[in-house]
This record gives structure tokens, C-alpha cells and sequence, in this order.
């Protein structure tokens, strides 16, 4: 069962609530505690596909972000055991060995460590609804609920940002803004690398984030 939609400024407050009340495990009620001040954590992932239904999460990486600075000392990563059988095509375009994936940690045990470094920080990332969903399957299990944190879409951010350069005459319905990840990485005067890893992808999402932050003055 999903949280109501409630429209309004308390919808957050209220959707908090209602989700703190679904969770199973009193164990993980830190997942509600007030955030450190101007903390976040850089999230992405690595998915054997792009389908809900039949793909799956096959590592994770977790970076944290305090104010001005990503620590990328202080960052979790973790490589799953699948389920199912990945497609050639996921381990050539991740690297990733089928050797490597038997080895990796079974869900349940991933994510138990994924919720105690996140903590209840808020979660930024690019296109972050699709991790968040993946992750929801492996972690709804657990604790009754997804991830209860607070996001911050990073290509949203961009979005807001590029618009807001445009001229008056541009700024009239649905600009057509290039919102692909090597461009708003360039566009930002950030390192693009090639396939990126999910470690990269987390470290560049958050030196994005930072930056958007600086050139929007928050």
C-alpha cells in the first residue's frame, strides 16, 4: 500500500508520518530522527536492465555530502548476490564478473548495512526514482516501507538552473533543455567519464549537486 497523496504545504510532514507508523521494525525508527544539519547522501546503483518488473539492483554505492565537500572517504559500497541470471550485456557494460556477483552479499544483508550509512540524511542522485524503486523491492521486505528520506533530483536542479539562463522569449512552456548526464556534467565543468561506475556516478552526482548549489546561491 502506497502513501496517500495529500496536497498541501504538510503533505511532507504527514506523509513522514503516515509512513513511520508502516514501518515493522521499531529497530530502524532512525531512519526518522532529525538528519545532521546540511548533510546528504550521494546515491547510485548499477541494474542488471531498465525494467522494473524483471530487472534487478546489482551494486550500490553511497557517498556522504556535508555542505560544501563530498567525503569519498566516507562512502559504502556493496556488490549483491542476483537473484536471477544477469544478461551479458549488464556485466560487460557494468565490469562486472558472474565470479564476482556469487560472491556478493545476499539483499537482505545489503541493505540492512545501506540503512544504518544513510541514516536519515537526505538522498540526492541523477534520475534517482528508478534506483529508489528497484531498491524498494529488496528493501520493503525488511522494514515494511522504502526509503523514508527526503530526495533531491539533481537533473531537476540542472533543469531549473539551464531555464532560468534562457531568454524571456525561450522561457514559455516546455523548453527544450539537453538534460542527458556527460552534457549537464560538461555544461557544470565537471569530469565526464566513460561508462562511469557507480562510485563515479555518485561522487560527480554529488560535485553536480554542490555546484548547482553555488551557482543558485543555496
Amino acid at each position: 500500500m502506497d502513501a496517500p497523496l495529500i496536497p498541501g504545504r504538510w503533505a511532507q510532514a504527514i506523509r513522514r508520518e503516515w509512513r513511520l507508523r508502516q514501518l515493522t521494525d521499531p529497530a530502524y525508527a532512525f531512519l526518522f530522527a532529525p538528519a545532521p544539519p546540511d548533510e546528504w547522501v550521494s546515491l547510485a546503483c548499477a541494474t542488471s536492465g531498465h525494467s522494473l518488473a524483471h530487472d534487478q539492483v546489482l551494486s550500490v554505492c553511497a557517498v556522504r555530502v556535508s555542505d560544501q565537500r563530498v567525503l569519498s572517504s566516507e562512502r559504502l559500497e556493496l556488490l549483491l548476490k542476483p537473484s536471477r541470471l544477469v544478461p551479458p550485456e549488464a556485466l560487460r557494460l557494468h565490469r562486472l564478473r558472474e565470479q564476482d556477483l556469487a560472491q556478493g552479499l545476499a539483499p537482505a544483508e545489503a541493505m540492512e548495512a545501506l540503512l544504518r550509512f544513510i541514516g536519515s540524511r537526505p538522498l540526492l542522485g541523477y534520475y534517482l526514482e528508478f534506483d529508489l524503486a528497484l531498491l524498494e523491492h529488496l528493501i520493503k521486505p525488511l522494514i515494511g516501507i522504502g526509503l523514508p528520506q527526503p530526495t533531491v533530483e539533481v537533473s531537476a536542479l540542472y533543469h531549473e538552473w539551464r531555464f532560468r539562463q534562457l531568454p524571456p522569449y525561450q522561457q514559455q512552456g516546455d523548453a527544450a533543455i539537453d538534460l542527458r548526464y556527460a552534457p549537464m556534467l560538461e555544461q557544470l565543468g565537471l569530469p565526464v567519464r566513460e561508462a562511469p561506475d557507480p562510485l563515479d556516478r555518485a561522487v560527480l552526482t554529488a560535485l553536480a549537486f554542490i555546484k548547482l548549489r553555488q551557482l543558485q546561491g543555496g
